[in-house]
């Protein structure tokens, strides 16, 4: 995975790879280190010829005519490789410039998106500025650490006027330009002097804020932090599948799978997070110069966009810390060699997060406009060919709408709006579109869809694996959400480890007699049919010789027993099967087959789990609600915690958009789909725990609903526990992600 996702992106970041991989190699970056002084790259006039300077900037100023995502996605690229000199500093110089009114960009732009001008942003100062009568500046002060200051022909700068902060572009002969020793032995900053410099009115950014600056900073900064943390977390993986100690390799150790699974899983929030601010920019940008919108719709844009730059802002760099430290720690003595990469890239992750200015900060914002009621909702940007399947689907949900209660249900599931990616006659052979407008039009209609609960797992497995006759008998009732369904799964020694279940099923005259005990069966006491996974021989693998089966939860021999979980409720049971028969005609594909057919379940299970908080009301939404009936101001502490919880809800619906597009484009889901279940099972936990810290000593009292917000929460604290454990514990999911998505080894099999 990549910032981008069309095919465009993905075209545009292999063109960069290519070139980068010919052009930035490790004696390159190593020259760049060792140089007594920086220097404009050897590589930077072919870095221009490619056109990549000016990505973002419009064709009339001899830009591409793209934005910035297209300039992100080149960034990240570049950042991959620890790119030395002047490349991102002039990115954003003409970010900033473009943002502005007046002569500034068409003067300045076109020598930045060909190259001949290099550029650079200073994020602080202390530069005062006077006015003169014919609208230019006298400005002197000092602005540092300037990034590319020394390589910089043209310097964006804050200053301080009458009126407030102003931004001008000065040419770099008119300031004192002294490098700084930098911690980031690839790139340099500076320090920039100006002693009563003239400015011109046409060097004046009319319209250029600080917020905007700092957005725009956030968005290009995040990208190439997301590329530092991509070349650590492959690094690091590569290495942990070659090197060997106490006989197998060290990817294989659960410890090192596991930092390189969440190391995976911090990247893919930053790429989701710098993604998602690009496009709310973009929809500012927009929003704010098309014509008739009110002040509301384009403050409205504004907002968001500051919203989605400022959680990049938290994410990005953090992101880029994280990985550079776990891939010294994977690496071990020698990623803590001179000689090694690794410290170069932590290296350039540390200047990039103290460039952009504190973590803390952002999380401030980021706290402050979640408080303030600022969201952002992920919508899908639908092609124009959507447009006659909509009103297909809008006509036919009319005509549900016209329908209540089980009447309604039933027409849903017999349409195959239940769930339409299912072939017929269940579902509709619905494309990721349908499915989309088919949500879509359901919620603008007001139509629930039936609650199948665990039957939601059932229907897919019985769909690809059933017979007629199954088919037939069980998936209309369940579809409209009549028939209840259990899960008889997990036993008292094979939870996770489900290949592991004892319970057995012996061949008798016209079926099965399963005899053994289940566990942490979710709603066995009201259920009316469960699905069963029983030994059926002991030959070949653990794997081998399971079968599927339907048992009836009524019939003889089943036994439930409720199980009391620490909220005092009864959600879970245990379920004795003792000589329950079940006949041939409910077994669920091949005897002995089981294990494919569970795997089916298992996948839908760990997808329904993962979409949202289990039922347990842990949403940010919820937790800002408890924030403004609090009646006091949040401490600085509590400023940060929510604003951590509200980043990492942001960064699991941008992970699911993104999700949802690639399936839109024919993609597979990729990363995106694994790092967002992992992340969604912990997220409920964290707000629930988020608000719990803010009730402080109310949330001494009982875990009741009824007891108001403290009862509420604290039920929710101890319920969500569960989230990480049922449907795959976390853990589980880790090994998940480091094995199918990093390629690391599988743990060894027991005794070995």
């Amino acid at each position: 995975m990549a910032i981008g996702l069309s095919e465009e992106h993905e075209a545009l970041r292999e063109s960069v790879t290519g070139w980068a991989e010919r052009n930035i190699s490790s004696e390159i970056v190593r020259a760049a280190v060792s140089a007594e002084s920086e220097e404009r790259p050897a590589f930077w006039a072919s870095l221009a010829a490619q056109g990549l300077v000016g990505l973002h900037l419009p064709e009339e100023y001899g830009g591409s005519g793209y934005g910035l995502l297209e300039a992100a996605v080149a960034v990240e690229v570049l950042g991959e490789r620890v790119t030395p000199g002047p490349y991102l500093p002039t990115v954003l110089a003409g970010a900033a410039i473009l943002a502005s009114d007046g002569k500034a960009p068409a003067e300045l732009l076109p020598g930045l998106a060909d190259g001949t001008l290099t550029g650079a942003v200073a994020l602080t100062g202390s530069i005062i500025g006077t006015r003169g009568e014919d609208g230019g500046l006298t400005v002197g002060g000092v602005a540092e650490p300037v990034l590319g200051g020394a390589l910089a022909d043209v310097l964006v700068l804050p200053v301080n006027t009458e009126t407030g902060q102003e931004w001008i572009a000065v040419d770099a002969s008119a300031v004192t330009v002294t490098p700084i020793r930098a911690l980031d032995l690839t790139r340099g900053v500076a320090r920039v002097e100006l002693e009563a410099v003239a400015v011109p009115a046409g060097r004046v950014l009319d319209g250029l804020t600080g917020d905007h600056v700092r957005h725009l900073a956030a968005i290009l900064i995040g990208a190439e932090a997301a590329g530092i943390a991509a070349w650590c977390v492959t690094a690091a993986s590569e290495y942990a599948k070659v090197r060997v100690q106490f006989g197998r390799p060290i990817g294989q150790f659960q410890g090192v799978k596991h930092k390189a699974a969440r190391m995976l899983v911090a990247l893919e929030q930053a790429r989701a997070t710098v993604w998602d601010a690009t496009r709310a920019a973009r929809a500012a940008s927009a929003t704010a110069g098309a014509e008739g919108q009110g002040e509301e719709a384009v403050r409205g844009a504004g907002d968001e966009a500051a919203y989605a730059a400022a959680i990049a802002g938290v994410v990005a760099p953090d992101a880029a810390v994280r990985c550079a430290k776990d891939a010294i720690q994977i690496f071990g003595g020698i990623g803590y060699t001179y000689q090694h990469d690794a410290h170069l890239y932590y290296r350039r992750a540390l200047s990039l997060r103290a460039l952009l200015g504190p973590s803390a900060e952002w999380a401030d914002a980021v706290a402050s406009l979640a408080l303030n009621g600022v969201s952002r909702e992920m919508e899908v940007d639908l092609p124009e060919e959507a447009a006659p399947l909509r009103e297909r689907v809008r006509a036919e949900v009319a005509g549900f709408a016209r329908l209540e209660g089980r009447q309604q249900k039933r027409a849903l599931a017999e349409a195959g709006y239940v769930m339409p990616h299912l072939a017929r006659p269940w579902g509709r052979d619905a494309r990721p579109l349908e499915q989309v407008l088919i949500l879509q039009e359901l919620k603008a209609a007001g139509i629930k869809l039936p609650q199948m609960i665990i039957g939601a797992w059932v229907v897919p497995s019985i769909a690809a694996y059933g017979t007629p006759e199954q088919q037939e008998r069980f998936l209309p009732a369940t579809l409209s959400g009549e028939l209840i369904w259990c899960q008889l799964f997990s036993e008292p020694g094979a939870g996770s480890d489900l290949a592991s279940l004892q319970m057995r099923a012996e061949k008798v005259e016209g079926g099965w007699r399963l005899n053994g005990q289940k566990i942490w069966t979710s709603i066995a006491h009201i259920a009316e049919w469960g699905i069963c996974v029983a030994r059926n021989s002991s030959a070949g693998s653990k794997h081998e010789g399971i079968t599927y089966f339907l048992v009836d939860m009524k019939g003889k021999g089943v036994t439930v027993r409720p199980l009391t979980e620490m909220t005092g409720e009864s959600l879970f049971n245990e379920v004795f099967l003792d000589d329950v028969f079940v006949p041939d005609e409910l077994v669920v594909g091949q005897v002995g087959e089981g294990w494919k057919v569970a795997r089916n379940t298992l996948s839908n299970e760990r997808v329904s789990l993962s979409s949202g908080a289990g039922g347990t009301g842990s949403s940010v939404r919820d937790l800002l609600g408890l924030t403004a009936r609090l009646g006091r101001e949040l401490t600085a502490t509590e400023r940060q915690t929510l604003a951590g919880v509200v980043c990492e809800g942001h960064s699991i619906n941008a992970l699911g958009l993104r999700v949802t597009l690639r399936q839109l484009g024919g993609a597979e889901p990729g990363a995106d789909a694994s790092v967002r279940k992992l992340l969604s099972t912990s997220h409920a936990q964290h707000v629930a725990e988020c608000a719990v810290d803010l009730l402080g000593a109310s949330a001494v009292v009982a875990a009741d609903m009824e007891l108001g917000d403290a009862g509420y929460w604290n039920r929710a604290v101890l319920a969500t526990r569960a989230m990480t454990i049922y449907g795959g514990t976390t853990e589980v999911q880790l090994n998940i992600i480091a094995e199918r998505m990093l390629g690391l080894p599988r743990d060894p099999e027991p005794g070995r």
